[in-house]
Order: C-alpha cells, then structure tokens, then sequence
C-alpha cells in the first residue's frame, strides 16, 4: 500500500508546482502594474508563502478522487481506471488554466479574481473578444493551450499512477486509513477554531499582491457557491425597478443640510471600538439589565447616546463592512466574502487616509473569519493586527488574546501613533466560548450567563482602558465610537427575527465632544451603516459616494433603520416595524399604524429590492 502513498504525494506536488507556475504567471504578466504601484520583488515573493495554505487546500479537494482510483486500482488493478484518471485530470488542467488565463484578460479591467458571473459573458463570445483587443485574446488563446499541453505532457511523464503493487504492510495500510483524514484537514486548513478562507492568503496593502496570494480555483468556487442561489438575478424583486428606485431615493432625502457639529474640532483623532455582540440587552439604558455593563453607563455621562439604533446584519463581517463603508448588510450572502465586490465599497480609511490621517485596525484573534482581513486590507488601512502580530506570551483564549491585554495594545500602538489617526479595535471576550478569565458575577439568565459575564468582563476592561486614555496627550482631541458588531440573545431570550432583537448601542464620547452635548440621548431611528456618513459631516468632508449612509446629527435626516432577516428585511420607522421573510412569504413581526401599512411595508421591500441589486451590480 506504500505505492498508493507514494504517488498521493506526488500528485499533490504536481498540484502545488501548477499554482505556483499561475502565480508566477500572473505576477510577471502584471509586471508593470507591480512597478507602477514600487511593489519590491521581496514583497512579491512573500506571497508564494501565504499562499500555500489555500493552495494546499484546493490540492486536496482535487486529490479526494485521485485518492479513491488509486484504492480501487490498488486493489482491482484495472487499466480503465488508469484512463478515468488521466480524463480526470486533463479536464482538471483544463478547469484550472482556464481560470487562470481569463484573469489574466480580465484584472486590468476588473481588478479582481474570476467571479462567477464571469461565467454569464459566455453566452456572448463576441462580447468576450471585444472587450478585449485582437492580438491579446489570441495570445491568451494560444497560451492557455500551452499551459494544459505542457503540463498535461508533465504529468503524464512524471505524475501519471503507476507502480501500484498489491500486499499488506502494516504501517503503509494504517497511514493509507488515515488519508482521508489528513485530506480532510487540508481542505479545513488545519486544527484550528475557524476553517480556512480566502482572507488567509491576504497580507499586503497592495491588492494585486492579496489576489495573486489567493488560489484561483478555490476562490473561483467560493464566488460560485456564494452566487448560485440567487444567479446573478435579484430574488428580492416585489415591485418595478424604477419604482422602488425612486422610494429609496427620496427616503434618503433631506430637506434642509444642516448639521449639528457635536465636536470642538473638526479634525480629531477617531477611535472606533467594536463590541463583539453587545445587543442593547446589556446596556441599562436601552432597558437592560443594571450592572452588565456599569462602565458603559459611565462613559454615556460625558456622550451621547442612540437609543434606537439597530444592526443591519447578525455577522461580524457584516458589522464591519457597515461601520466603515456604510453599506447595509444583505441577506443569503456577506459582501466581504467577494473579492471583486470589496474593491469598489467606499471606505471611511481611504477617505481620512487622503486627509492625512494613519490608520489601524486591532483584533486579538484571527481575521480570516467572514473575509474581514480581505476587507480591512482593500479598505485602506495603514496597519491590520491581529493574533499572531502581537506577543506570543500574552495570555489567551481559544479565539484569541484577552479583551485586557488588546485595550493596552491599543493604547501602547496611540503612543506612536500619528496625528490625527483613525483607531479601530474589535473585542472578541464576549464571543463563545467565553473564557475569559474573571469570576462569575452575573447569575439571572439562566443558559445566557456566560455570555452576560464576558459582557461584563469586557465592560471592565473599557473602563480601565478610558481611565488610561484620559491619561494621553491625546485624549482631549479624541472622539470615540462604541458601537456593536451585532446583537446576541440575552436574558431576554428574544427571537432572533424579532426588532428588539437586533437593537445595539452607540456611543459618541470622549474629549473632543462639546460640553453641551454630554449625558444626552438621542431616539432617533437609526443604523448602524449610518456612522461613517455622520462621522464624515462632522469633519465637514463629503460623503457623496456614501448613499446607505445618512447624518444621524442632521435633525432633517429621515427616520428608519433596515437590517437583513436570513433572506428577508426588517424594517423599522416611526409608524411602525415589520420584519419579512421570504422563505415563509410571511410576516415574522408586524406593528404598524393602521392607515400607513401598505406603504411602510412597500418602503422596506423597495430597499431590500435596491440595495440586493446594487450589491449583484458592484
């Protein structure tokens, strides 16, 4: 069985040799792309290092047939089955250059691995050759028969199965039964809590790095598995397009732009702290309970508090791509799980970085999850920390490093920092499996109990980390946003389709903030994707390419807040709130003032309509 093994191993050598002669391809096909953006060769070659992971992962997807013809050949020793796999694998050669070679025609155009919907241009080849010049298609033409010709002729010289003898030797057969688990955690990527993504391969500020870093093939499959629900066509259609265009529209109209200035500057330094699940249950003054979150309540003396603000997804990745580009989330899909969506979202980084801000962003655990790396590195950020950038020996939980030690990486990476900065942080104490390490407090919720006391522990650490700050130099020009990530359920066990459900808190505070403006509360309907757009006229800096986001400091500003139901929308304004699920073509909640229901709830679908095709349109 050693021979069976053997030629295993082989193959996945063969596999790796072909994703790195792509990479390689692509990279020297992009030449003067790397020179125009001074990318260094050391730069580039670090991407055939982060590479591997991904890669090693789509080689034993490819080997998962590969492993059952050579068992069965082991043991029936069928030339036909010698032909499956050479089929097999020439259509493989051709699946996987055909990938490559269209990204070579597209990324100058598209900026961006091949997406699915790629695949739709098929259904016009002239569109195809058009798009493109002559002499380029037929060199792509002519270059994809080569690369499978080549590489065909290479694994049929050296690759092919062969030399496979029958007998039982008792470590090759113990090794051969515990293949399949070893594929297994190849394609998973290993031991650890998430599974491997394509945020894995991500570890430049140049995009053209991050995308040759991913494999073409698995990211090919990703973008189809993400898309085939819904085909590229918008399954949320329940009224002419014109129609609801023209409803959202006018639901981000104001009528007067006037904006209340809150802050004492208009160029502060900004500190975004995204709380890992912190539904409004956990805040007193949003009716929570007293004592979850005593540090929170604290800080709202010298702030201002929303009271009604919702999340507009129930991902962390949705979360973020909401607070820094101000794009709700969408229900069946996360934007950041596409990679040639992610470049064209508008960024808060990005805008501030061109007004001479730094940026950062810190996580104490690994941002491979939900894509949010990916996101993070194309949205501009100056520095992305996470686990494995910061000291080995600081103590950890199974998910990552204590909310404790992160806050004084924080305030440690504020030092040096350059002024004015954009700081974001994203706790992850309050995140299952809870094991942060301070004693139980909170005993009244029953099976939420661990999740109140991390809230709790996490409230501990905000509160030691602003009696640091106050501290700073540059306190007193700061302003801080502590907004959630998402909700969570609570003592209150609420439905998670419910509107109470997906309430959160956000603050705004810290030194920079006006005195007149402390220890207010502000009710109106709002979300979470409308920070950014507020952040930004409160620096009297436009925020044209930021539609979803509204000014929340603009008394004039229309009220309502959307957020994503599984596959349907919430809707919530000041006549009323319903939530929809398409699935069930039914309402999961309904309140709404008897006269204004029809149009209320045209109001909700015709933005869930908009904004699912201008997420397919990115």
């Amino acid at each position: 069985m050693k021979e069976v093994l053997y030629n295993l191993i082989k193959r996945l050598f063969f596999w790796m040799l072909i994703f790195g002669f792509s990479r390689l391809l692509f990279l020297l096909w992009e030449i003067n792309t790397l020179k125009a953006e001074h990318i260094t060769v050391y730069e580039t070659l670090q991407g055939f290092w982060f590479a591997l992971s991904l890669d090693i992962a789509t080689a034993c997807y490819l080997l998962v047939f590969t492993f059952v013809i050579l068992v069965l050949y082991a043991v029936f020793r069928s030339n036909w089955l010698l032909l499956i796999d050479r089929i097999y694998t020439l259509l493989a050669l051709i699946a996987s250059f055909l990938i490559t070679t269209a990204e070579l025609g597209i990324y100058e155009e598209w900026k961006t691995k091949l997406p699915y919907k790629a695949l739709f241009h098929l259904n016009h080849p002239a569109e195809i050759y058009h798009s493109t010049s002559g002499v380029i298609f037929f060199i792509l033409v002519v270059l994809l028969i080569i690369q499978v010709l080549l590489w065909y002729f290479i694994y049929y010289r050296y690759f092919r199965l062969k030399n496979i003898m029958t007998g039982f030797k008792i470590v090759p057969s113990i090794l051969l039964i515990l293949t399949p688990g070893f594929l297994f955690l190849g394609i998973r990527g290993g031991w650890a809590e998430i599974p491997i993504n394509q945020s894995q391969s991500y570890y430049s500020k140049h995009n053209i790095l991050n995308l040759a870093a991913v494999n073409s093939g698995y990211a090919f499959l990703i973008s189809a598995n993400e898309n085939f629900a819904y085909k590229n066509e918008n399954p949320f259609k329940f009224m002419d397009q014109k129609k609801a265009e023209e409803i959202v529209v006018r639901l981000h109209e104001t009528r007067t732009d006037t904006t209340i200035s809150i802050l004492k500057n208009n160029r502060p330094n900004i500190v975004i702290l995204i709380m890992e699940s912190w539904t409004g249950d956990v805040i007193e003054s949003l009716s929570g309970a007293a004592g979850i979150t005593p540090e929170f309540k604290k800080l709202e003396k010298n702030g201002i508090l929303f009271t009604q603000l919702y999340a507009t997804g129930n991902r962390s990745e949705q979360g973020i791509e909401s607070v820094n580009s101000g794009f709700p989330a969408t229900p069946i899909t996360s934007l950041t799980h596409h990679l040639d969506k992610i470049p064209k979202l508008p960024g808060l980084a990005k805008i501030l970085n061109a007004e001479g801000y730094s940026s950062s962003f810190y996580f104490g655990g690994q941002l491979i999850y939900g894509g949010i790396k990916s996101y993070l590195m194309v949205n501009g950020f100056d520095r992305v920390l996470e686990e494995t950038d910061f000291n080995p020996d600081l103590p950890r939980g199974k998910l990552g490093i204590f909310d404790e030690h992160m806050f004084d990486e924080l305030l440690s990476g504020l030092k040096t920092e350059k002024q004015p900065f954009l700081a974001e942080l994203f706790t992850i104490s309050s995140h299952s499996p809870y094991d942060q390490p301070k004693d139980t407090i909170i005993l009244f919720a029953e099976s939420e109990n661990d999740f109140l006391n991390s809230v709790y522990y996490t409230d501990q650490c905000l509160g030691e980390f602003f009696r640091k700050a106050r501290l700073e130099g540059w306190y007193d020009n700061t302003l801080f946003v502590i907004v959630a990530d998402h909700s969570h359920n609570s003592q209150f066990n609420r439905p998670i389709l419910s509107k109470d459900y997906r309430r959160i808190p956000l603050l705004f505070c810290g030194g920079v903030v006006k005195d007149e403006y402390r220890g207010i509360q502000m009710s109106r309907i709002s979300s979470q994707n409308d920070i950014p757009g507020t952040l930004l006229h409160q620096l009297g800096l436009p925020d044209d390419d930021f539609f979803w986001s509204r000014n929340l400091f603009n008394p004039y500003t229309p009220e309502f807040a959307y957020f994503e139901a599984t596959e349907g929308v919430g809707w919530v304004c000041p006549d009323g709130y319903f939530v929809y699920h398409r699935r069930i073509e039914n309402f999961a909640e309904i309140s709404i003032v008897a006269e204004k229901k029809d149009s209320v709830i045209m109001e909700g679908k015709a933005y869930l309509q908009v904004l699912f095709q201008r997420f397919l349109d990115l």
